[in-house]
Protein backbone atom coordinates (compact mmCIF):
# COMPACT_ATOMS: atom_id res chain seq x y z
CA UNK A 1 0.00 0.00 0.00
CA UNK A 2 1.58 3.28 -1.16
CA UNK A 3 -0.06 6.38 -0.11
CA UNK A 4 1.77 9.76 -1.66
CA UNK A 5 0.67 13.54 -0.99
CA UNK A 6 2.19 15.89 -3.24
CA UNK A 7 1.56 19.56 -4.31
CA UNK A 8 2.55 21.16 -0.40
CA UNK A 9 4.29 24.95 -1.08
CA UNK A 10 4.30 28.16 0.23
CA UNK A 11 1.85 30.44 -0.11
CA UNK A 12 0.71 33.75 0.62
CA UNK A 13 -2.19 34.51 2.80
CA UNK A 14 -5.38 34.39 0.73
CA UNK A 15 -3.99 32.19 -1.86
CA UNK A 16 -5.02 28.30 -3.22
CA UNK A 17 -3.40 25.43 -2.64
CA UNK A 18 -4.29 21.96 -4.30
CA UNK A 19 -3.01 18.96 -2.93
CA UNK A 20 -3.31 15.39 -4.63
CA UNK A 21 -2.71 11.69 -2.73
CA UNK A 22 -1.78 9.02 -5.37
CA UNK A 23 -3.05 5.39 -3.89
CA UNK A 24 -1.72 2.46 -4.75
CA UNK A 25 -1.47 -1.24 -4.18
CA UNK A 26 -5.18 -1.44 -2.32
CA UNK A 27 -8.98 -1.02 -4.34
CA UNK A 28 -9.16 2.50 -4.12
CA UNK A 29 -12.67 2.59 -4.16
CA UNK A 30 -13.25 0.45 -1.22
CA UNK A 31 -11.80 2.55 1.03
CA UNK A 32 -12.71 6.24 3.02
CA UNK A 33 -10.27 8.78 2.54
CA UNK A 34 -9.50 11.67 5.12
CA UNK A 35 -7.31 14.71 4.92
CA UNK A 36 -5.46 15.39 8.23
CA UNK A 37 -3.06 18.08 9.09
CA UNK A 38 -0.62 18.68 11.47
CA UNK A 39 0.62 22.25 12.30
CA UNK A 40 4.01 22.60 13.51
CA UNK A 41 3.86 22.04 17.83
CA UNK A 42 0.14 20.45 17.84
CA UNK A 43 -1.71 17.57 17.65
CA UNK A 44 -3.23 15.23 14.00
CA UNK A 45 -6.50 17.24 13.16
CA UNK A 46 -8.93 15.95 10.58
CA UNK A 47 -10.39 18.15 8.47
CA UNK A 48 -11.98 16.05 5.96
CA UNK A 49 -13.34 13.01 5.02
CA UNK A 50 -14.80 11.55 2.09
CA UNK A 51 -16.88 8.21 1.22
CA UNK A 52 -15.53 5.48 -1.09
CA UNK A 53 -17.72 6.80 -3.74
CA UNK A 54 -17.49 10.03 -2.98
CA UNK A 55 -21.44 10.76 -2.33
CA UNK A 56 -20.19 11.54 1.33
CA UNK A 57 -17.97 14.55 2.57
CA UNK A 58 -17.73 16.43 5.67
CA UNK A 59 -15.45 19.14 6.84
CA UNK A 60 -14.13 20.99 9.89
CA UNK A 61 -15.75 24.16 10.19
CA UNK A 62 -11.99 26.27 9.93
CA UNK A 63 -12.36 24.52 6.46
CA UNK A 64 -15.57 24.69 4.73
CA UNK A 65 -16.32 26.51 2.12
CA UNK A 66 -12.96 26.90 1.48
CA UNK A 67 -11.24 23.27 1.26
CA UNK A 68 -13.31 20.66 -0.49
CA UNK A 69 -12.16 16.94 -1.14
CA UNK A 70 -12.75 15.37 -4.55
CA UNK A 71 -11.61 11.90 -5.75
CA UNK A 72 -11.08 10.29 -8.95
CA UNK A 73 -11.71 6.42 -8.58
CA UNK A 74 -10.58 6.02 -11.92
CA UNK A 75 -7.14 7.88 -11.44
CA UNK A 76 -6.65 6.65 -7.96
CA UNK A 77 -6.12 10.15 -6.69
CA UNK A 78 -7.47 11.95 -3.70
CA UNK A 79 -7.13 16.00 -4.01
CA UNK A 80 -7.70 18.61 -1.49
CA UNK A 81 -8.33 22.23 -2.74
CA UNK A 82 -7.91 24.59 -0.45
CA UNK A 83 -8.76 28.49 -1.31
CA UNK A 84 -8.40 31.50 1.01
CA UNK A 85 -5.64 29.75 2.82
CA UNK A 86 -4.76 31.61 6.36
CA UNK A 87 -1.57 31.29 8.67
CA UNK A 88 -3.74 28.48 10.77
CA UNK A 89 -3.43 26.49 7.57
CA UNK A 90 0.25 26.01 7.97
CA UNK A 91 0.63 22.05 8.22
CA UNK A 92 2.08 18.68 6.92
CA UNK A 93 -0.87 17.80 5.72
CA UNK A 94 -1.49 13.61 5.20
CA UNK A 95 -4.82 11.35 2.93
CA UNK A 96 -4.80 8.24 5.09
CA UNK A 97 -7.48 5.49 3.82
CA UNK A 98 -10.10 3.91 6.06
CA UNK A 99 -11.18 0.27 4.53
CA UNK A 100 -15.18 0.48 4.15
CA UNK A 101 -17.93 2.42 6.30
CA UNK A 102 -15.93 1.74 9.37
CA UNK A 103 -16.47 5.23 10.99
CA UNK A 104 -13.19 5.74 13.28
CA UNK A 105 -9.45 4.84 12.93
CA UNK A 106 -6.86 4.58 9.56
CA UNK A 107 -5.34 1.56 8.31
CA UNK A 108 -2.58 3.43 5.90
CA UNK A 109 -0.74 6.67 5.74
CA UNK A 110 1.79 8.36 3.56
CA UNK A 111 4.71 10.45 4.29
CA UNK A 112 2.92 13.80 4.48
CA UNK A 113 3.13 17.36 2.32
CA UNK A 114 3.93 20.56 3.76
CA UNK A 115 1.90 23.57 3.21
CA UNK A 116 3.49 26.74 4.53
CA UNK A 117 1.36 29.94 4.21
CA UNK A 118 3.37 33.01 4.88
CA UNK A 119 3.85 36.39 3.03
Amino acid sequence: VQLVESGGGLVQPGGSLRLSCAASGFIFGSYGMAWVRQAPGKGLERISYISCGGYYTNYVDDVKGRFTIPRDNDKNTLYLHMNSLNPEGAAVYYCPNRYGARLHGYDNWGQGTQVIVSS
